[in-house]
């Protein structure tokens, strides 16, 4: 694929020149604001990289999508995959505390979905020096990550996100696998997602990391530290043209590597909001954050030397990718959040034309229409998939989508109901009586006199 440098390039089957342009703006604005070496970054629409541009400091130069940077904390994702893969498979289970499958550590009590979660209350960073910066023979063993008080809030209490926590994720995927993580990573993710330029260490061909002085146009190359132990929590590198492959699975899953399903529930909030980041949340493994009024998934990420952002958004089926070569300065997280938004806002997604059921249950045909909770009115909608919606008609309420089970009763997906139970009621003669939903009487009238209302009601005068 062609790279725009200083003018907006058309792709086929790709985005329209004014989109073109206006992501390529947006770029070199961040670029030259942000005093970047280099600034990559790469849009996807439905699974596929339609644009991609860079800008660098160098005239007549611009990386291309297949130039590593490294990622960081993007590396924590991957190993969550890792994490789910063995979840699913009945290895291990989120509720397991971490003794279970990694014996003899400090922290044995917490949990294995805290520690995806950063909800385990264990220290931000390993103990002096920093991590980051040191060879990572300073930490031969796992437990070397923790120190002596590692503790520093109740588990499950609050988000407090952890760099070693992850590293003790990676001693469980090694140990429940017999290999090393990363040999993991390659043979059941990178492989079969074809990320061949994603790696442990760089691979050329691969930018260099600098420091940019805060008060002064200089700069001077960072050194690349391997962190040993602690290389789950951030030693990956990557390109753009991986990361959009990275993006799309991070929006359907894939079979063999993690089914759409897992994937969902990673995007799913796991931890307590925090009042000083009303915008961020977290899932399994996976950042959430609210940008112009789009829920954006994906992860930052940021060693000496490098920057990186992936975010997603599954409404618009877009996704965003940006990558520079220096410790800070551009906000690349921002500008992967903005490439996504200019994307959906100039070419919005085509919704899926509507079709009718080739078939539907009369039954369920029955349950369609008005219904109410007390005095409250809903409507139920039947889904051409059989689903079910439910939601109020006028004001305030509680509503979402049901989807059926073998036994057919239907469970909640979302919102006050998800992983609620629906049951359909009918009496004696098989007529309709009303839907229980966890308790909740759903009846054809308000107050239906002909239905058994908890508590009783003295009927309509």
């Amino acid at each position: 694929m062609t790279i725009a440098t200083d003018s907006p390039q058309e792709y086929d089957g790709g985005l329209l020149p004014a989109t073109a342009r206006a992501l390529m703006h947006r770029l070199a604005v961040e670029q030259s604001r942000g005093r970047a070496p280099s600034v990559v970054g790469g849009v996807v629409r439905d699974g596929a990289l339609v644009w991609s541009g860079s800008r660098s400091m160098i005239d007549g130069h611009a990386p291309d999508t297949d130039i590593q940077y490294r990622i960081g904390s993007l590396t924590k994702s991957f190993v969550a995959v890792l994490v789910m893969r063995l979840r699913d498979e009945g290895r291990l289970a989120l509720t397991d505390p971490l003794e279970q499958h990694l014996p003899g550590t400090s922290v044995g009590g917490v949990t294995i979905g805290q520690l995806l979660a950063h909800t385990s209350g264990i220290a931000s960073e390993t103990p002096s020096p920093w991590w980051e910066r040191t060879p990572g023979d300073l930490r031969p063993e796992v437990a070397d990550v923790l120190g002596a008080a590692p503790v520093k809030h109740p588990a499950g209490r609050r988000h407090h996100y952890s760099n070693p926590g992850f590293a003790l994720l990676g001693a469980v995927v090694a140990r429940l696998r017999g290999k090393p993580w990363d040999v993991v990573l390659q043979e059941e993710v990178l492989d079969p997602l074809g990320m061949s330029r994603t790696s442990l260490q760089p691979r050329p061909p691969a930018a260099g990391g600098f420091a940019v002085h805060p008060w002064a146009d200089v700069m001077v190359p960072e050194a690349v530290q391997q962190t040993g132990v602690m290389a789950p929590a951030g030693e990956l590198w990557s390109t753009v043209a991986d990361l959009a492959r990275w993006a799309a699975f991070l929006a359907r899953g894939q079979e063999g590597v993690l089914a759409a399903a897992t994937v969902a529930d990673m995007r799913e909030p796991a931890a307590p909001g925090d009042a000083s980041a009303p915008d961020a949340g977290y899932g399994l493994g996976i950042q959430i954050l609210r940008h112009r009024g789009r829920t954006l998934i994906g992860h930052t990420g940021s060693m000496p030397g490098f920057l990186a952002t992936v975010w997603v958004s599954i409404e618009d089926r877009l996704g965003a990718i940006t990558l520079a070569n220096c410790t800070s300065g551009p906000s690349v997280s921002t500008l992967a959040a903005e490439l996504l938004a200019i994307t959906a806002d100039a070419e919005p997604v085509f919704p899926e034309p509507w079709r009718p059921a080739d078939s539907l249950d009369p039954a369920l045909l029955e349950l369609a229409g008005p219904w109410y909770w007390g005095t409250n009115s809903y409507g139920l909608r039947v889904r051409a998939s059989g689903d079910l919606d439910l939601g109020p008609l006028t004001g305030q309420g509680r509503g979402t989508r049901f989807h059926v089970e073998p036994d057919g009763t239907w469970t909640g997906r979302e919102g006050y109901y998800a992983g609620e139970t629906l049951r359909v009621v009918r009496r004696p003669d098989g007529t309709l009586s009303h839907l229980d939903l966890g308790s909740f009487v759903f009846t054809r009238a308000p107050y239906d006199p002909n239905a058994p209302v908890p508590g009783g009601f003295p009927g309509w005068s």
